[in-house]
């Protein structure tokens, strides 16, 4: 297989990106991918991701390349799973509670941070509008977490949320308490669950 080749294999399965540690570790020098991302006319997304000029740039997939302790939740996970038809105004991301978050506050990110056991939580993957995957948390911590910082969600949000989910026949309600007791809130979704179920 040839160069050329392969990086237009490394593109297909990239859903149309090209990631320069990618490239490297395939054998091909950084010179030779800056010509071929030049005579190709890609994009910069980000520090070592491209994107060609028939793909549409996907935001949340590039911010999670860039950074891989990211775990998207609150109104941005919510959106993700359907549980509101608001598209979310900031993005929302967790990260271990001793990660460097200087360059996420850069992005405009709003950052939760998290020990260990909280963090990986109920880390799942969904697809992205633009058919990358994902990593954010399910339903449950999104609930939890939602009722958590009450608070701080507009009033339409939370309420189609809680009505969405409440309503879902996916809904896990034993992961949803178990989730509950981990992050002290049980007595709270409790007073949710016997409301609305």
């Amino acid at each position: 297989m040839t160069k050329i080749e392969q990086l237009k294999a490394m593109t297909e399965k990239n859903n149309g990106y090209l990631f320069t540690a990618e490239v490297v570790e395939a054998g091909i020098s950084k010179t030779y991918l800056s010509k071929y991302l030049k005579e190709n006319q890609f994009e910069k997304a980000a520090h070592g991701i491209y994107f060609s000029e028939d793909t549409w740039l996907d935001e949340l997939y590039v911010i999670q390349m860039s950074n891989p302790v990211v775990i998207f939740d609150r109104e941005t996970a919510l959106y993700l799973h359907g549980l509101t038809d608001r598209e979310y105004s900031k993005i929302h991301v967790s990260v271990p509670k001793n990660h460097n978050t200087f360059r996420l506050k850069e992005k405009g990110l709003v950052i939760h941070r998290y020990h260990k056991e909280l963090y990986q939580m109920g880390i799942i993957e969904v697809e992205s509008n633009y058919g990358n995957l994902l990593r954010i948390y399910d339903k449950e911590r999104c609930i939890c977490d939602m009722v958590a910082e009450r608070s701080d969600v507009e009033v339409q949000t939370f309420q189609t949320a809680m009505k969405e989910y409440m309503s879902s026949s996916e809904k896990k309600m034993d992961v949803l308490l178990m989730y509950a007791e981990k992050l002290g809130l049980r007595d709270e979704i409790m007073k949710y669950v016997e409301v609305m179920l």
